[in-house]
Protein backbone atom coordinates (compact mmCIF):
# COMPACT_ATOMS: atom_id res chain seq x y z
CA UNK A 1 0.00 0.00 0.00
CA UNK A 2 1.15 3.16 -0.74
CA UNK A 3 1.98 5.96 1.65
CA UNK A 4 -0.74 8.08 0.88
CA UNK A 5 -3.32 5.57 0.57
CA UNK A 6 -1.67 4.54 4.05
CA UNK A 7 -2.71 7.59 6.46
CA UNK A 8 -5.94 8.15 3.94
CA UNK A 9 -7.31 4.94 5.66
CA UNK A 10 -6.82 5.81 8.75
CA UNK A 11 -7.86 9.72 8.53
CA UNK A 12 -11.20 8.39 7.11
CA UNK A 13 -11.27 5.16 10.05
CA UNK A 14 -10.86 7.98 12.62
CA UNK A 15 -13.45 10.35 11.20
CA UNK A 16 -15.72 7.74 10.80
CA UNK A 17 -15.21 7.06 14.97
CA UNK A 18 -14.16 3.67 14.76
CA UNK A 19 -11.28 2.25 16.52
CA UNK A 20 -7.87 1.63 14.74
CA UNK A 21 -4.09 1.69 15.84
CA UNK A 22 -1.38 2.47 13.56
CA UNK A 23 2.36 1.71 14.32
CA UNK A 24 6.15 1.58 13.74
CA UNK A 25 8.33 -1.06 15.44
CA UNK A 26 11.53 0.16 16.68
CA UNK A 27 14.44 0.71 13.65
CA UNK A 28 11.78 -0.50 10.85
CA UNK A 29 11.22 1.08 7.73
CA UNK A 30 7.38 -0.78 7.55
CA UNK A 31 4.28 0.76 9.59
CA UNK A 32 1.14 -1.11 10.27
CA UNK A 33 -2.27 -0.67 10.81
CA UNK A 34 -5.33 -2.34 11.98
CA UNK A 35 -8.50 -1.03 11.37
CA UNK A 36 -11.84 -2.13 13.12
CA UNK A 37 -14.99 -2.59 11.63
CA UNK A 38 -17.25 -1.76 13.68
CA UNK A 39 -16.77 0.33 17.64
CA UNK A 40 -17.20 -2.67 19.64
CA UNK A 41 -15.41 -2.30 22.77
CA UNK A 42 -13.07 -5.80 22.86
CA UNK A 43 -11.47 -6.88 25.99
CA UNK A 44 -8.86 -9.80 26.74
CA UNK A 45 -8.74 -11.28 30.25
CA UNK A 46 -6.48 -14.40 29.39
CA UNK A 47 -4.15 -13.20 26.07
CA UNK A 48 -4.78 -16.03 24.10
CA UNK A 49 -6.53 -13.68 21.63
CA UNK A 50 -5.10 -12.78 18.02
CA UNK A 51 -5.01 -9.11 17.59
CA UNK A 52 -3.71 -5.80 18.72
CA UNK A 53 -4.06 -5.07 22.82
CA UNK A 54 -3.76 -1.61 24.88
CA UNK A 55 -3.80 -2.14 28.44
CA UNK A 56 -3.96 0.16 31.21
CA UNK A 57 -1.01 0.56 34.17
CA UNK A 58 -3.64 -1.03 36.54
CA UNK A 59 -3.12 -4.28 36.29
CA UNK A 60 -6.64 -4.92 38.29
CA UNK A 61 -8.55 -3.50 35.39
CA UNK A 62 -9.70 -5.08 31.67
CA UNK A 63 -6.94 -4.76 28.50
CA UNK A 64 -8.55 -3.46 25.42
CA UNK A 65 -8.28 -6.08 22.30
CA UNK A 66 -8.30 -4.67 18.50
CA UNK A 67 -9.46 -8.40 17.15
CA UNK A 68 -7.64 -9.85 14.01
CA UNK A 69 -10.78 -11.95 13.20
CA UNK A 70 -12.79 -7.80 13.29
CA UNK A 71 -10.29 -5.40 11.34
CA UNK A 72 -8.54 -5.05 8.80
CA UNK A 73 -4.91 -5.06 8.93
CA UNK A 74 -3.07 -2.75 6.08
CA UNK A 75 0.96 -2.76 5.92
CA UNK A 76 3.00 1.03 4.26
CA UNK A 77 6.65 -0.97 3.75
CA UNK A 78 8.33 2.41 2.17
CA UNK A 79 7.85 5.21 4.77
CA UNK A 80 10.73 7.04 4.80
CA UNK A 81 12.57 9.08 8.19
CA UNK A 82 12.60 12.82 7.18
CA UNK A 83 15.10 14.42 9.49
CA UNK A 84 13.52 17.01 11.94
CA UNK A 85 15.29 19.42 13.95
CA UNK A 86 14.18 19.07 17.79
CA UNK A 87 13.75 22.87 19.18
CA UNK A 88 13.27 21.65 23.07
CA UNK A 89 10.59 24.62 22.75
CA UNK A 90 8.70 24.68 26.19
CA UNK A 91 4.65 24.64 24.79
CA UNK A 92 2.86 24.94 28.32
CA UNK A 93 3.65 26.59 31.82
CA UNK A 94 3.88 24.62 35.22
CA UNK A 95 2.87 26.33 37.91
CA UNK A 96 4.61 26.55 41.53
CA UNK A 97 1.75 24.45 42.84
CA UNK A 98 2.52 21.28 40.47
CA UNK A 99 6.31 21.89 41.10
CA UNK A 100 5.61 21.96 44.71
CA UNK A 101 3.10 19.10 44.75
CA UNK A 102 5.87 16.78 42.98
CA UNK A 103 8.33 17.64 45.26
CA UNK A 104 6.33 16.85 48.27
CA UNK A 105 5.14 13.71 46.65
CA UNK A 106 8.67 12.45 45.72
CA UNK A 107 9.68 13.13 49.65
CA UNK A 108 6.55 10.99 50.94
CA UNK A 109 7.77 8.53 48.63
CA UNK A 110 11.79 8.63 50.40
CA UNK A 111 10.11 8.67 53.83
CA UNK A 112 8.29 5.69 52.84
CA UNK A 113 11.09 3.71 51.31
CA UNK A 114 13.27 4.68 54.36
CA UNK A 115 10.13 3.44 56.83
CA UNK A 116 10.50 0.13 54.70
CA UNK A 117 6.86 0.01 53.35
CA UNK A 118 8.90 -0.63 50.03
CA UNK A 119 12.70 -0.89 48.37
CA UNK A 120 11.34 1.50 44.95
CA UNK A 121 8.46 3.52 44.35
CA UNK A 122 8.04 5.54 40.70
CA UNK A 123 6.11 8.67 41.14
CA UNK A 124 4.42 10.42 38.51
CA UNK A 125 2.77 13.05 36.79
CA UNK A 126 0.99 14.85 33.79
CA UNK A 127 1.04 18.29 32.25
CA UNK A 128 -1.14 19.36 29.82
CA UNK A 129 -0.38 21.07 26.23
CA UNK A 130 -2.40 23.63 24.57
CA UNK A 131 -1.85 22.38 20.73
CA UNK A 132 -2.66 23.93 17.41
CA UNK A 133 -2.40 20.73 15.79
CA UNK A 134 -4.95 18.28 16.65
CA UNK A 135 -4.97 15.62 14.14
CA UNK A 136 -3.59 13.06 15.06
CA UNK A 137 -2.58 11.26 11.53
CA UNK A 138 -0.01 14.51 11.92
CA UNK A 139 1.18 14.12 15.51
CA UNK A 140 1.86 10.58 14.18
CA UNK A 141 3.92 11.39 11.69
CA UNK A 142 5.57 13.83 13.62
CA UNK A 143 6.44 10.98 16.16
CA UNK A 144 7.65 8.54 13.16
CA UNK A 145 10.08 11.67 11.89
CA UNK A 146 11.66 12.52 15.75
CA UNK A 147 12.08 8.86 17.14
CA UNK A 148 12.58 6.10 14.34
CA UNK A 149 14.54 3.81 17.08
CA UNK A 150 11.41 3.98 19.37
CA UNK A 151 8.16 2.02 18.98
CA UNK A 152 5.76 4.60 17.55
CA UNK A 153 1.74 4.09 17.84
CA UNK A 154 -0.98 6.11 17.22
CA UNK A 155 -4.18 4.14 19.37
CA UNK A 156 -7.81 5.52 19.38
CA UNK A 157 -11.67 3.88 20.48
CA UNK A 158 -14.18 6.24 20.04
CA UNK A 159 -15.16 5.00 23.86
CA UNK A 160 -11.75 5.32 25.42
CA UNK A 161 -9.72 8.18 23.77
CA UNK A 162 -6.94 9.04 21.64
CA UNK A 163 -3.38 7.77 22.65
CA UNK A 164 -0.27 8.28 20.82
CA UNK A 165 3.42 7.76 21.90
CA UNK A 166 7.18 7.13 21.21
CA UNK A 167 8.45 4.28 23.84
CA UNK A 168 11.98 2.93 24.16
CA UNK A 169 10.86 0.36 26.69
CA UNK A 170 10.19 -3.53 25.69
CA UNK A 171 7.92 -5.19 27.97
CA UNK A 172 8.10 -8.79 26.63
CA UNK A 173 8.68 -10.05 23.02
CA UNK A 174 8.00 -14.14 22.35
CA UNK A 175 8.68 -16.09 18.95
CA UNK A 176 7.56 -19.65 19.82
CA UNK A 177 8.75 -20.34 23.56
CA UNK A 178 11.64 -17.99 23.11
CA UNK A 179 11.08 -14.69 25.02
CA UNK A 180 13.24 -11.39 25.80
CA UNK A 181 12.47 -8.80 28.14
CA UNK A 182 14.11 -5.25 28.55
CA UNK A 183 15.54 -3.38 32.11
CA UNK A 184 15.26 -0.39 31.34
CA UNK A 185 15.93 2.22 34.55
CA UNK A 186 18.08 5.62 35.03
CA UNK A 187 17.67 8.75 33.81
CA UNK A 188 20.34 11.72 31.67
CA UNK A 189 19.82 14.22 28.96
CA UNK A 190 21.69 13.24 26.18
CA UNK A 191 24.57 15.40 25.53
CA UNK A 192 26.06 14.12 22.42
CA UNK A 193 27.67 11.01 23.89
CA UNK A 194 26.62 7.44 25.27
CA UNK A 195 29.92 8.17 27.51
CA UNK A 196 28.06 9.20 30.60
CA UNK A 197 28.59 8.73 34.28
CA UNK A 198 26.08 7.21 36.24
CA UNK A 199 25.06 7.62 39.80
CA UNK A 200 24.68 5.01 42.84
CA UNK A 201 20.87 6.33 43.13
CA UNK A 202 20.30 5.49 38.94
CA UNK A 203 22.60 2.15 38.77
CA UNK A 204 20.81 0.82 42.06
CA UNK A 205 17.38 1.83 40.41
CA UNK A 206 18.29 -0.45 37.44
CA UNK A 207 19.83 -3.19 39.36
CA UNK A 208 16.61 -3.36 41.42
CA UNK A 209 14.40 -3.78 37.75
CA UNK A 210 16.87 -6.60 36.46
CA UNK A 211 17.22 -8.43 39.81
CA UNK A 212 12.68 -8.30 39.97
CA UNK A 213 12.64 -9.17 36.13
CA UNK A 214 15.38 -12.25 36.74
CA UNK A 215 13.84 -13.18 40.41
CA UNK A 216 10.36 -13.68 39.49
CA UNK A 217 10.27 -15.94 35.79
CA UNK A 218 13.57 -17.77 36.82
CA UNK A 219 10.96 -20.63 37.89
CA UNK A 220 9.00 -20.42 34.70
CA UNK A 221 11.85 -20.76 32.51
CA UNK A 222 14.88 -22.32 31.26
CA UNK A 223 18.03 -21.33 29.57
CA UNK A 224 18.26 -17.65 31.41
CA UNK A 225 20.60 -15.36 29.87
CA UNK A 226 21.52 -11.72 31.29
CA UNK A 227 23.16 -9.32 29.17
CA UNK A 228 25.96 -6.41 30.20
CA UNK A 229 24.67 -3.27 31.42
CA UNK A 230 24.57 -0.38 28.39
CA UNK A 231 23.97 3.01 27.98
CA UNK A 232 21.43 3.69 25.51
CA UNK A 233 19.66 6.74 23.52
CA UNK A 234 16.15 7.35 23.30
CA UNK A 235 14.88 10.37 22.14
CA UNK A 236 16.75 13.43 23.87
CA UNK A 237 17.34 11.21 26.64
CA UNK A 238 20.05 7.87 27.70
CA UNK A 239 19.19 5.27 29.60
CA UNK A 240 20.71 1.85 31.72
CA UNK A 241 19.35 -1.30 29.71
CA UNK A 242 20.12 -4.75 30.50
CA UNK A 243 18.25 -7.48 28.04
CA UNK A 244 17.00 -11.14 29.84
CA UNK A 245 16.43 -13.74 27.70
CA UNK A 246 15.17 -17.56 28.04
CA UNK A 247 12.56 -20.24 26.74
CA UNK A 248 9.06 -20.84 28.05
CA UNK A 249 8.30 -24.30 29.94
CA UNK A 250 5.77 -25.44 27.86
CA UNK A 251 3.06 -25.21 30.50
CA UNK A 252 3.73 -21.57 31.18
CA UNK A 253 0.76 -19.36 29.70
CA UNK A 254 1.32 -15.42 28.13
CA UNK A 255 -0.90 -14.55 31.05
CA UNK A 256 1.03 -15.73 33.51
CA UNK A 257 4.31 -14.47 32.42
CA UNK A 258 2.12 -10.94 32.19
CA UNK A 259 0.91 -10.97 35.71
CA UNK A 260 4.15 -11.72 37.10
CA UNK A 261 6.27 -8.76 34.81
CA UNK A 262 3.65 -6.18 34.66
CA UNK A 263 4.08 -3.30 36.21
CA UNK A 264 7.70 -4.11 36.44
CA UNK A 265 10.20 -1.77 39.10
CA UNK A 266 11.13 0.46 36.40
CA UNK A 267 7.02 1.37 36.10
CA UNK A 268 6.03 0.76 39.41
CA UNK A 269 7.97 0.16 42.39
CA UNK A 270 9.39 -2.93 44.34
CA UNK A 271 7.49 -4.66 45.94
CA UNK A 272 4.98 -4.42 43.34
CA UNK A 273 1.69 -4.68 45.41
CA UNK A 274 3.15 -1.90 47.79
CA UNK A 275 4.25 0.12 45.72
CA UNK A 276 1.43 0.49 43.36
CA UNK A 277 -0.78 0.84 46.47
CA UNK A 278 1.21 4.06 47.28
CA UNK A 279 1.23 5.14 44.03
CA UNK A 280 -2.96 5.29 43.57
CA UNK A 281 -3.04 6.52 46.72
CA UNK A 282 -0.67 9.37 46.65
CA UNK A 283 -0.66 10.81 42.87
CA UNK A 284 -3.88 11.99 43.04
CA UNK A 285 -4.75 11.24 39.19
CA UNK A 286 -5.50 8.62 37.13
CA UNK A 287 -2.76 7.33 34.73
CA UNK A 288 -5.24 5.52 32.59
CA UNK A 289 -2.77 3.54 30.16
CA UNK A 290 0.09 5.46 30.88
CA UNK A 291 2.79 2.71 32.29
CA UNK A 292 0.39 0.27 30.92
CA UNK A 293 1.43 -1.77 27.49
CA UNK A 294 0.74 -2.60 23.92
CA UNK A 295 1.38 -4.12 21.04
CA UNK A 296 0.98 -7.25 18.91
CA UNK A 297 -0.62 -10.39 20.56
CA UNK A 298 -0.49 -13.77 19.28
CA UNK A 299 0.24 -12.68 15.34
CA UNK A 300 1.17 -15.73 13.45
CA UNK A 301 4.97 -15.23 11.60
CA UNK A 302 7.01 -17.87 9.91
CA UNK A 303 11.05 -17.22 10.41
CA UNK A 304 13.25 -16.50 7.35
CA UNK A 305 15.20 -19.20 6.08
CA UNK A 306 18.87 -18.38 6.74
CA UNK A 307 20.81 -18.41 3.41
CA UNK A 308 22.11 -22.08 2.00
CA UNK A 309 20.61 -24.39 -0.74
CA UNK A 310 18.50 -26.65 2.09
CA UNK A 311 17.16 -24.09 3.49
CA UNK A 312 15.59 -22.12 0.31
CA UNK A 313 14.42 -25.89 -0.77
CA UNK A 314 12.61 -26.48 2.87
CA UNK A 315 10.95 -22.54 3.13
CA UNK A 316 7.76 -24.14 2.07
CA UNK A 317 7.76 -25.92 4.83
CA UNK A 318 8.41 -23.48 7.27
CA UNK A 319 5.89 -23.63 10.24
CA UNK A 320 4.48 -20.67 11.55
CA UNK A 321 5.18 -19.10 14.83
CA UNK A 322 3.07 -17.46 17.12
CA UNK A 323 4.90 -13.89 17.75
CA UNK A 324 3.98 -11.44 20.69
CA UNK A 325 5.44 -8.11 21.33
CA UNK A 326 4.98 -5.88 23.38
CA UNK A 327 5.73 -2.50 24.81
CA UNK A 328 5.78 -0.28 28.16
CA UNK A 329 3.18 2.62 27.64
CA UNK A 330 6.35 5.51 28.73
CA UNK A 331 7.00 8.71 26.60
CA UNK A 332 2.73 9.30 25.71
CA UNK A 333 0.48 11.74 25.36
CA UNK A 334 -3.68 11.90 25.30
CA UNK A 335 -5.20 14.09 23.02
CA UNK A 336 -8.43 15.52 24.41
CA UNK A 337 -9.83 18.28 22.25
CA UNK A 338 -7.17 21.00 21.42
CA UNK A 339 -4.92 19.75 24.72
CA UNK A 340 -2.17 17.15 24.79
CA UNK A 341 -1.86 15.43 28.25
CA UNK A 342 1.27 14.55 28.49
CA UNK A 343 2.35 11.97 31.19
CA UNK A 344 5.92 11.78 32.69
CA UNK A 345 7.60 9.73 36.10
CA UNK A 346 10.93 8.79 37.59
CA UNK A 347 12.38 6.04 39.59
CA UNK A 348 12.53 7.14 43.42
CA UNK A 349 15.05 5.31 45.59
CA UNK A 350 16.19 5.74 49.62
CA UNK A 351 19.01 8.24 47.35
CA UNK A 352 16.77 10.41 45.68
CA UNK A 353 16.91 13.90 45.74
CA UNK A 354 13.18 15.70 44.93
CA UNK A 355 14.17 18.85 43.14
CA UNK A 356 16.37 16.29 40.66
CA UNK A 357 13.76 14.10 40.27
CA UNK A 358 11.48 17.20 39.70
CA UNK A 359 13.83 18.15 36.21
CA UNK A 360 14.42 14.53 35.26
CA UNK A 361 10.22 14.79 34.65
CA UNK A 362 11.15 18.20 33.09
CA UNK A 363 13.54 16.62 30.47
CA UNK A 364 10.81 13.60 29.99
CA UNK A 365 7.94 15.55 29.04
CA UNK A 366 9.95 17.42 25.95
CA UNK A 367 10.44 13.81 24.38
CA UNK A 368 6.65 14.60 23.60
CA UNK A 369 6.98 18.53 23.60
CA UNK A 370 9.48 18.47 20.81
CA UNK A 371 7.06 17.17 18.25
CA UNK A 372 4.13 19.06 19.34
Amino acid sequence: MTLFNFFTCIETQYNNELPFVAYRKPGESSISAFLQKDNTLHITKDFTEKGFVFAPFDDALDAILLPVDNASKIICSDYEVIPTQLNGKPLSVVTGEQKAFHINLVNKGVEAIKDAAFEKVVLSRKEDVKIKETNPIEIFKSLLNHYPLAFAYCWYHPKVGLWLGATPETLIKIEGQQFSIMSLAGTQEYNGTLDVTWQNKEREEQQFVTDFIVDSIKPSVGHLKVSKTETVKAGNLVHLRTLISARLDSNSALKDVISIIHPTPAVCGLPKQESKEFILKNENYNREYYTGFLGELNLETVAKPRSGRRNIENRAYAIPKKSTQLYVNLRCMQIKNSTAIIYVGGGITSHSNAESEWEETVSKSKVMKNVL
